[in-house]
């Protein structure tokens, strides 16, 4: 095997990657915590002031992050540079050397639509087939369902799609009788049970697959790099039709890849697992990925829900390393295709990853693990940090308009203290929060708009342009609402109601008026009482907050309107939200 495919050679070559990255995030968020300072007033800062500025430095950092994280992809993106080895050429480039060991491709299952797995799967196989190298891949289908009637429709289908593709021994199905541990439990099942003929094996979502190619190229890597413990692709989002959807594959696929490589690029050799679309070498995580059943009851107590970071840090203890590999296309999945959906998935999810505050502490993980398992957690707890600062500054905004202004402080002096309006420090401000939330967003169509064969696989510069600014628009009216759904879901979690496993709605489901008005009027009822009671006591600080409150106060439409599979193809018509792989499908059924 050519020492090109080796990862594990580039592994010590990430420490003056996160010193810059580091320093990068630390000047942004200190010289954001300045302005704020010198905007608030330099006196002794209030109780209210002190708590802003206590919430707003670690929220402001964490946007940086994602702002550096852009930034560097950008100019690895527009240097024509690999992440990792800094070269024109990845490790996975060239012609795919022989493959001596046999990978398993595992598709776990829990009441899902059969037919829809297995059409999935068959996309799979042949496209594998089109290789040459099928014959080193073998297929498991793993059942966790519950229900007896979609028990008895998988069996049918897979029986159906083995006879047909003449499977033989490569193409099994297996149904628990007990789905203890749920997913994780279902792979650590066939790992105890099945897994010794496989070197490595390849775990799929219901709803996602992977093509041929990219499956033999993470095979060859794995065989090429022994230390290596998990390879996890750059999932990309597609297959769904609704606007929602549309709106979010568009957005992932236009700026997903800069920020993948961005972190790839500083996170080496100690990247992090998403539970599917990966490659994980069998005997090490036999060995070193057994997870815990933490003490007490749910929600925080249990078993794990959010499985995959922790079996990252676990691989990682081991001594063994996980590269994420962005270059690496052809892994795709569904996304859910309303909001509501959407957000019971950030409900488990965030469960899950608020479960790792219980494994930060645990002896012998790696700081990098840590760090992952920290950054999932605050992932979800940075909107509650959000709304806290949206409360605490329209508090301060009315508590100055109502008090007025302090001429004499709490100490005797000869002149009073008179107010000073610091615009060109507020200005400031404002022009870096905004650089930094849409900062990625402007790369990422900078680096498109530059390749013109780059900007037509999304359907032309001006349709790329009209695209990114209804993206953009769609996605400042979700975020207020997905800040109070986390938020309420942290409240939920914390006073101990557990979510526990649900299957996943799939398919592009619409959503009712009824059940828009019911999850969506206290939102809007907080958008319009805000809007009252600073237009009558402040009406001046009412256009900074007119961008979250629309979003809440037409939340339920907005719901509605967004999960029509009609809004979706009347975009895709006019060439809106068209992504690479869409317009590929869309010629390939032109020409046939």
């Amino acid at each position: 095997m050519s020492n090109a495919w080796n990862l594990d050679q580039h592994a010590d070559r990430a420490q003056w990657r996160r010193i810059l990255l580091s320093v990068l995030v630390a000047s942004i968020a200190l010289l954001g915590g300045v302005l704020m300072w010198i905007v608030m007033g330099a006196r002794l800062p209030t109780i209210m002031e002190a708590a802003f500025l206590a919430l707003f430095v670690p929220a402001f950092a964490w946007i940086a992050l994602s702002f550096c994280a852009g930034m560097i992809g950008f100019v690895l993106g527009a240097l024509r540079r690999h992440p990792i080895t800094l070269r024109r050429h990845g490790p996975a480039s060239g012609s795919v050397p022989p493959l001596a060991q046999r990978t398993a491709i595992l598709v776990p299952i829990y009441n899902e639509d059969a037919a829809a797995v297995m059409k999935r799967l068959e996309t799979l196989w042949h496209s594998l087939a089109a290789t040459g190298r099928l014959e080193a891949f073998h297929f498991f289908v793993l059942s966790d369902t519950t229900d007896a009637a979609i028990a008895e429709e998988e069996r049918h289908a897979w029986t159906e799609l083995h006879d047909r593709l003449g499977a033989g021994e490569q193409l099994f199905y297996r149904r628990r009788q007990s789905n203890a541990g749920k997913k994780a439990g279902n792979i650590a099942e066939w790992v105890h049970n099945r897994s010794a003929p496989y070197a490595y094996m390849v775990i799929l979502d219901a709803d996602s697959v992977m093509e041929g190619d990219t499956l033999v190229r993470l095979a060859a890597l794995m065989e090429a790099s022994p230390r290596t413990g998990i390879i996890q692709t750059h999932i990309v989002p597609a297959g769904r039709e609704t606007f929602f959807a549309r709106a979010l594959q568009f957005s992932t696929r236009m700026n997903g890849a800069l920020l993948a490589m961005g972190h790839s690029f500083w996170q080496m050799g100690e990247a992090n697992y998403y539970g599917h679309n990966a490659i994980i070498r069998v005997a090490a995580f036999a060995e070193h990925c057994r997870l815990p059943v933490l003490s007490g009851r749910p929600p925080l107590g249990g078993e794990i829900l959010s499985h995959d970071f922790v079996e990252a840090a676990f691989m990682r203890r081991g001594g063994y390393f996980v590269w994420l590999l962005p270059e690496l296309h052809g892994s795709y999945e569904e996304l859910p295709t309303n909001l509501l959906d959407y957000a019971m998935r950030d409900r488990r999810w965030m469960q899950g990853n608020l479960q790792h505050a219980r494994l930060l502490g645990l002896s012998g993980l790696h700081w990098m693990s840590r760090l992952h398992l920290g950054m999932g957690i605050f992932a979800y707890v940075a909107s509650p940090l959000w709304l806290g600062m949206l409360i605490l500054s329209g508090a301060i905004v009315i508590d100055h308009k109502l008090v007025g202004e302090v001429y004499f402080g709490p100490t005797r002096t000869l002149f009073p203290i008179w107010p000073r309006h610091h615009w060109a420090e507020i200005n400031a401000l404002l022009l870096v929060t905004l650089a930094l939330l849409f900062g990625p967003k402007l790369l990422a169509l900078g680096l498109r708009l530059l390749s013109t064969r780059n900007a037509r696989r999304f359907g032309g510069r001006p349709a790329l342009i009209v695209s990114f600014i209804g993206e953009v628009f769609f996605s400042t009216l979700l975020a207020p609402v997905m800040m109070m759904f986390h938020s309420s879901f942290l409240l939920h979690i914390l006073t101990g109601n557990a979510v526990g496993w649900p299957p996943q709605a799939r398919g592009d489901r619409g959503m009712a008026w009824r059940i828009a008005l019911r999850r969506h009027i206290p939102h809007a009822l907080l958008g319009i009482a805000a809007v009252a009671v600073l237009a009558e006591v402040t009406p001046d600080y009412l256009p900074w907050i007119l961008p979250v409150v629309l979003g809440l106060i037409f939340s339920a439409p907005v719901a509605v309107l967004s999960s029509r599979l009609k809004a979706g193809t009347l975009a895709r018509r006019y060439g809106m939200f068209v992504t690479p792989e869409e317009r590929s499908r869309i010629q390939r059924e032109t020409v046939n």
